[in-house]
């Protein structure tokens, strides 16, 4: 096949994943937005609260994730060789192991919120409304966790465009269902940051029962009881090898970044808000490179799958060119909302000042992010090369900007911009590495065809 007819080819398996995907991210990134601008209207307690309980939430959506992309780089791959038998034995396996962390994330936010609370924040106000919250939003763990791993298979399988569909709904909803119970219209009663995790443990119910019945639906592969119970010896091997690390670098790379919302959540109120704002808008702007990130691991692993190694090596090179522009693009983006941002918000004068400044350092974290995203998690784990991406982030966040920040904050004094600026360099100073791994392409494998 000619160049042309690659480029087009790539071209069109790109945006058909990427389009959706970047909707899909972004409708979802709207969920903290309408929480902070629906909160932050009644109180920056409660808003703060809300952002830092969420914690949880993230945790267990790195978790999770980190088996979805594991599951996504054998059932990409297998998808490509055309092995439907392969995808369901992938799928089985990651449902029997996600259930169980599931079930304690539950457990831990539901019984035990106060302890929860008081890791990210000694503010009392904040910490009474984060009890509230962290009660009723723990039932949307398990809904949450079980949807992202039906979307996680149909999207490799070729339904992309259904999986956003339904996300956008799960997202219009979520919306919708917080403005009823937060300020109590439609005549119910007003529950404030209790209307906010009941609004999200709706929208993720109806989620739930909706990727369920597409998957039942689907009529290309099945998963049964004996799927999730019996266990596959030689799979196991593999998932653990290439899928482990995957999910180590996601938790470790995970706690990490809970481990900075604490260092900021003990600088005060004002910082605590304005680090909650900030990270919303990351989200939201990264939109694009996570779907390019997701959806160009999916397009390299099938070339992988199918065997077309030299093809597979030349869509990363042109990955690799997209994810520099949407970078470029996304630090634009970030610089010039700033002043639309800080507008936008009711916060303190102090809050705002941080604010500001916070936005701006953004500007060239986007880069770093665009790149590393795209790069480890999508062109490194298509092809199973996880291991660099679990040193490289580890080392980066635990040996440097975790107890480099936290001496910053709490040993020297530094003004709080300082410390945000000093927690914000992980994406910068692993960039020299990552280029040098990926120029000696280890990631060029077929991991499924044992022939």
């Amino acid at each position: 096949m000619n160049k042309t007819n690659n480029d087009k080819e790539f071209r069109k398996a790109i945006i058909s994943l990427i389009v959706p995907m970047t909707l899909q991210n972004f409708m979802f990134a709207l969920i903290p937005v309408s929480d902070t601008a629906m909160l932050v209207s009644l109180d920056q307690d409660a808003m703060s609260a809300v952002s830092l309980a969420a914690q949880m939430s993230f945790i267990m959506s790195l978790f999770v994730s980190a088996l979805v992309s594991g599951l996504s780089i054998f059932a990409a791959q297998y998808w490509g060789k055309k092995d439907m038998k392969g995808i369901e034995t992938s799928f089985g396996y990651v449902m029997r192991i996600t259930l169980p962390v599931l079930i304690a994330l539950w457990a831990m936010a539901f019984i035990f919120p106060e302890g929860v609370m008081r890791i990210f924040t000694s503010e009392p106000a904040i910490i009474q409304h984060g009890i509230v919250y962290l009660r009723i939003v723990a039932f949307s763990y398990i809904f949450s966790g079980v949807a992202q791993l039906y979307g996680g298979v149909l999207k490799n399988i070729g339904y992309v465009r259904e999986c956003t569909i339904i996300g956008i709904a799960m997202v219009f909803l979520n919306i919708g269902f917080n403005a009823v119970f937060i300020f109590g219209l439609l005549g119910m009663p007003r529950l404030e940051e209790g209307g906010a995790a009941l609004g999200t443990t709706m929208s993720c119910l109806i989620g739930f029962i909706a990727y369920i019945v597409l998957f039942l639906r689907n009529g290309k592969i099945k998963v049964g009881v004996k799927s999730v119970f019996h266990v596959d010896p030689v799979f196991r091997k593999d998932f653990s090898k290439y899928a482990t690390p995957t999910l180590l670098n996601s938790l470790l790379w995970g706690f990490g970044f809970a481990m900075i919302t604490v260092i900021m959540g003990h600088l005060g109120a004002d910082a605590t808000a304005a680090n909650a704002i900030v990270a919303v808008a990351k989200d939201l702007v990264s939109c694009f490179c996570f779907a390019l990130a997701y959806g160009g691991a999916i397009v390299i692993g099938n070339e992988l799958g199918a065997g077309r190694l030299e093809r597979a090596r030349e869509y990363g090179s042109k990955l690799c060119k997209l994810m520099i522009v949407s970078g470029i693009i996304a630090g634009i983006i970030i610089a010039a909302s700033t002043p639309i941002v800080v507008n936008a918000v009711d916060l303190s004068p102090t809050a705002s000042k941080y604010l500001t400044a916070m936005l701006l350092m953004c500007v060239y974290y986007m880069l770093g992010r665009s790149i590393n995203s795209t790069v480890i998690s999508g062109i490194f784990t298509a092809g199973g090369d996880t291991k660099f991406g679990f040193i490289c982030d580890t080392i980066t966040m635990w040996a440097f900007i975790v107890p480099v920040g936290a001496l910053a904050a709490f040993v020297w004094k530094l003004p709080v911009i300082a410390v945000y600026f000093i927690l914000n360099l992980d994406e910068i100073i692993k960039l020299p590495a990552v280029y040098i791994h990926y120029k000696k392409y280890k990631w060029v494998k077929n991991l499924v065809d044992k022939d």
